[in-house]
């Protein structure tokens, strides 16, 4: 396998996005150092879903085995009304014939999971905590990054071929790109997670959302309960409604379950009972519902952008993660096969950004999961058979656009070569 070894890069941010970055390069034998605002990153968070073309990166890597230990293969996905009437199902992972498993798996263990591989692999060293990003200059072979120390209060400086700013939906690497952009795009809709021990409903595999685009709900297995017979169940509540503030885009902003246990009160279906599974929480999570405009440049010079600094986008389809593992392959192999690095990163933009841009635009229309949205349009007061209100064809028309859309069908993923050899 061919490597970098004279090639340095810097990654800003420490979530999942750079995490993989750091991984892949160091599989590639590139040169990494990794620099993260928090001292010691907590597996903070509650679910994630990661599709069969992250799971495949990952089990590239050599983490399969882990995943598989830690998380919950989700076998199916299904879709109901408000009322829990059933609207379309859909297998998942090596059941719909993908040659990798779906995981549902708490968002902060996987991060944890890589946060210890980077260390082992990459080395301690070069993963650097407690540092902010501030700024960076370039000229046309290096690029020179600046950081505040928020334990001793000082600065440091760091210098590398390339700089990828990882560091999510607030990016400081990204407002320096695009300074006059603002703040995330606030949908009007407000999102309240928690994960609980409870009892398997149906396989003890299967994902369900339920509901519409204004009020739904996403539950799912995630891991292993604490005590027999139960499971880790991840479960978000989806409200919109006029007058909604958005609040602080914290991942640990928690707030007591008032709001999420009224406005679900009544979603008691003969498979699951969302109340008592409020009820059961003893953290609940607020976020808003935000996303930003498609970026018409993700890459100036030796400088670009991963992940959700790249691309934020609302939660429909479940594809922030995935996306960044995907976009962190897809540039760490174009780093393999380029001989100038900013060519690589311009490669990248050119073959990434689209794409990514189509599906910040498709979930603002719900993505795949419009059918329910159809569904509560055309039979608000439910109805006795899908089909009498949404045919076949529509519904299958909805997930297989989206899917070759994203990359993600199943040709597409079984089919590729890898984005960085395996050494």
């Amino acid at each position: 396998m061919t490597t970098r070894s004279n090639l340095q890069v810097i990654v800003v941010g420490g979530g999942i996005a750079g995490l993989m970055m750091a991984l892949s390069l160091h599989q590639a034998g590139i040169a990494v150092r990794v620099y993260e605002a928090v001292r010691e990153p907590r597996p903070l968070g509650v679910g994630i879903n990661l599709l069969p073309t992250a799971v495949r990166e990952l089990t590239e890597l050599g983490l399969g085995d882990e995943l598989a230990r830690t998380g919950i293969a989700t076998r199916e996905l299904v879709f109901f009304n408000k009322f829990g009437q059933f609207i379309s199902r859909e297998k998942r992972g090596l059941l719909a014939g993908y040659k990798w498993p779906q995981y549902s798996i708490h968002r902060g263990y996987l991060q944890q999971l890589l946060l210890r591989a980077v260390r082992d692999r990459v080395g301690c060293e070069n993963f650097r905590s407690s540092l902010r990003f501030t700024d960076f200059e370039q000229n046309a072979k290096r690029v020179v990054a600046r950081f505040h120390d928020r334990e001793f209060g000082k600065s440091e400086v760091d210098e590398a071929d390339i700089l990828i700013g990882a560091d999510g939906i607030h990016s400081a690497v990204r407002h320096q790109l695009h300074p006059s952009e603002g703040k995330p795009k606030f949908a009007g809709q407000i999102l309240w997670r928690s994960a609980v021990d409870a009892k398997p409903f149906f396989d003890g595999a299967t994902m369900i959302i339920a509901g519409s685009v204004h009020q739904r709900i996403v539950v799912y297995p995630m891991a292993g309960g604490a005590k027999p017979g139960q499971l880790l169940t991840n479960w978000v509540c989806q409200m919109g409604g006029s007058g909604l503030a958005a609040p602080d885009e914290d991942w640990d902003r928690r707030v007591a379950k008032d709001a999420a246990a009224t406005a679900f009160a009544k979603w008691r279906f003969p498979f699951l009972d969302i109340p008592a599974l409020i009820e059961r929480a003893s953290d609940i999570y607020e976020f808003p519902l935000v996303d930003r405009d498609p970026a018409d440049r993700w890459t100036f010079g030796r400088v670009t952008l991963i992940g959700d600094a790249a691309h934020p986008m609302w939660p429909f389809g479940s594809q922030a993660g995935s996306q960044a593992i995907v976009d962190a392959r897809v540039l760490a192999g174009l780093l393999l096969t380029t001989s100038d690095p900013a060519e690589a990163l311009h490669r990248y933009d050119a073959e990434r950004r689209p794409v990514m841009n189509d599906v910040i635009l498709r979930n603002r229309r719900f993505g795949p999961e419009a059918a329910m949205d159809l569904a509560e349009q055309r039979a608000p007061n439910g109805f006795a058979d899908i089909h009498d209100v949404i045919s076949q064809q529509e519904l299958g028309n909805i997930t297989s656009s989206f899917d070759i859309a994203a990359g993600l069908d199943i040709e597409a993923v079984n089919g590729r070569s890898s984005f960085v050899p395996p050494r």
